[in-house]
């Protein structure tokens, strides 16, 4: 029934099936019929036929010797009038009408998909788009950077402050993911209530090599408690391929009134956020505590001495607590260093002691004293830097020690990313 109407639908206009011709007295049909379904006289039947197709073959003259058209015409028109015509081969070719239904059913389960996508695993949202993950008991956050284009320098290899952003952008969405980050640039509720934030008072960073364009690195970082008044901050960055070390780096971190841009202590309702995330574990085992002395005046024949003056921050050196992020002074003390040391050399530690903060009309210089030491038993020239970035002013912003060591020509020949 179903059938029937659906078929109605689609055919408005179906013929009505022909009418049933009266059986002859044994019951049988009569042996022909003719055009109007009236049975024809025996003999009869033939001879009209045979008269029709003379009178054909005489009114319409053969074309070019061949055949009469009527008579090529004729027997399509017999072959065809021989098929019965049924309700199944008059239908439409179903197979257009069932690749549309497809089509439009799978474009529907498509959406679906996307408006009800859920990851089969837990960590697979957080591994898919970079935004790491709670490791270690909950005392541990991990996250993965693919090394881009726009972050390689002149040797064609990730640059130190790549490496120093990535080590910020893991901190602070560690303290997101955590449920720790208030209205502030990494504080949390209760900071935010009393208007403190994080500044960064120490950081040494040793590198073990550098990565490529298009290498994914994978960084581990972790707090812990730094006397009574401050927090340490530890990182480690490895290859996500080989589990290589790339980076080791630990920090040292205090408190800052945003108001009176003092120091503060901590509160014990900071204390009391911040402690159940404590990991105590040390990424560097021997810190450089060395004191950072001052650049020396006179001019050896071990030291050379350079200055670059007339350095400013930009709008775009801030950050949301109005001062020049920690990563841009690494860049300005580097503007001092000899070219032939960037050339030749690559960065292997960097040890800084920022004093105070730097505002957005402030204007800088930066001291370089350069030192050689031969220590490397293949004879290899490595050196030691002693660098001062201070206000033209006078007052010292950030002291540092850097060491380098010459580039390695595997990082030379790189040119192809290796994870592609």
């Amino acid at each position: 029934m179903a059938g029937s109407i659906a078929a109605s639908a689609f055919f408005p206009g179906s013929p009505a099936p022909a009418p049933t011709a009266p059986k002859n007295g044994l019951g049988e049909r009569p042996d022909s019929l003719d055009v109007r379904g009236v049975a024809a006289k025996p003999g009869s039947s033939s001879g009209a036929v045979r008269a029709s197709k003379t009178r054909t073959h005489a009114a319409v003259p053969k074309v070019n010797g061949g055949k009469s058209a009527v008579a090529d015409g004729e027997h399509e028109t017999v072959h065809s009038s021989s098929v019965p015509k049924t309700f199944y081969n008059q239908l439409p070719d179903w197979s257009m009408l069932l690749a549309a239904i497809t089509t439009i059913f799978l474009a529907a389960e498509k959406q679906w998909t996307l408006l009800d996508w859920k990851p089969k695993r837990p960590d697979m949202l957080s591994e898919t788009f970079g935004f790491g993950r709670i490791i270690h008991d909950g005392l541990m956050f991990r996250q993965n950077f693919s090394i881009r284009s726009y972050e390689i320098g002149a040797d064609r290899t990730a640059s130190i402050e790549t490496m120093m952003n990535h080590l910020q952008e893991t901190a602070l969405n560690h303290v997101k993911t955590a449920g720790l980050l208030g209205d502030g640039f990494g504080s949390t509720p209760e900071m935010s209530k009393r208007n403190l934030f994080w500044v960064v008072s120490q950081m040494q960073a040793i590198v073990e090599r550098y990565p490529c364009w298009g290498d994914t690195v994978e960084v581990d970082t972790w707090v812990g408690a730094h006397g009574k008044n401050g927090m340490r901050r530890d990182w480690h960055i490895r290859d996500s391929m080989t589990g290589q070390t790339i980076l080791k780096a630990t920090s040292k971190w205090v408190m800052m009134n945003k108001v009176t841009r003092k120091l503060a202590r901590i509160p014990d309702e900071v204390r009391t956020e911040i402690e159940p995330y404590f990991f105590e574990r040390s990424a560097i085992v021997d810190d450089d505590n060395r004191k950072l002395p001052k650049l020396p005046e006179d001019q050896s024949t071990t030291a050379a001495k350079s200055v670059r003056t007339g350095l400013t921050p930009r709008w775009a050196d801030l950050d949301i607590n109005q001062h020049v992020n920690n990563v841009k002074y690494i860049g300005w003390i580097l503007e001092s260093a000899p070219i032939s040391i960037l050339e030749n050399h690559e960065l292997a530690s960097i040890v800084l002691d920022y004093k105070r903060e730097c505002g957005r009309d402030s204007v800088l210089q930066s001291h370089t004293t350069v030192h050689t030491d031969c220590t490397s038993e293949s004879g290899e020239t490595t050196l030691h830097c002693e660098h001062l970035l201070s206000l033209e002013s006078g007052p010292t912003m950030v002291k540092a020690r850097t060491m380098w060591r010459p580039k390695r020509t595997e990082a030379q020949e790189t040119i192809v990313p290796s994870s592609l």
